[in-house]
């Protein structure tokens, strides 16, 4: 079973026991979050429309922070004599996935298939 999860701007696919480094949470280390998933499979089951990944959630505990590589900017203006240099190093949280949780079936949906074949017999 595996979930797309949705989380500072983009998207990540995720397994139970994944390590992952997202945006920073400002969660402390240890402490338990939860994400809204975008998809869910579950072998034969694709979970994908607003009204069935209602009940679904991912959890995840955050098991330490992390740093991005270093990227290093230069911008200058010609015949000014202006120039500048900056870096940028973009700050992640580790998370370590716990666990996939989807809704029960719903019984209407359960129902309409079960109708047709009552119907046969």
């Amino acid at each position: 079973m595996y979930a797309v999860i949705a989380t500072g701007g983009k998207q990540e696919r995720v397994e139970v026991g994944a390590v992952v480094d997202v945006e920073l949470l400002g969660v402390e280390i240890g402490g338990d979050v939860s994400f809204t998933p975008v998809l869910v499979v579950d072998g034969d089951h694709v979970l994908a429309a607003p009204a069935a990944l209602a009940g679904a959630s991912v959890s995840g505990r955050v098991v330490g922070e992390s740093k991005g590589p270093k990227i290093t900017g230069f911008t200058y203006k010609p015949k000014a004599r202006a120039r500048r240099r900056f870096g940028h190093r973009q700050h992640y949280s580790t998370v370590e996935i716990t666990a996939i949780e989807t809704a029960a079936p719903s019984a209407g949906r359960a129902r309409r298939r079960a109708a047709p074949a009552a119907a046969d017999a």
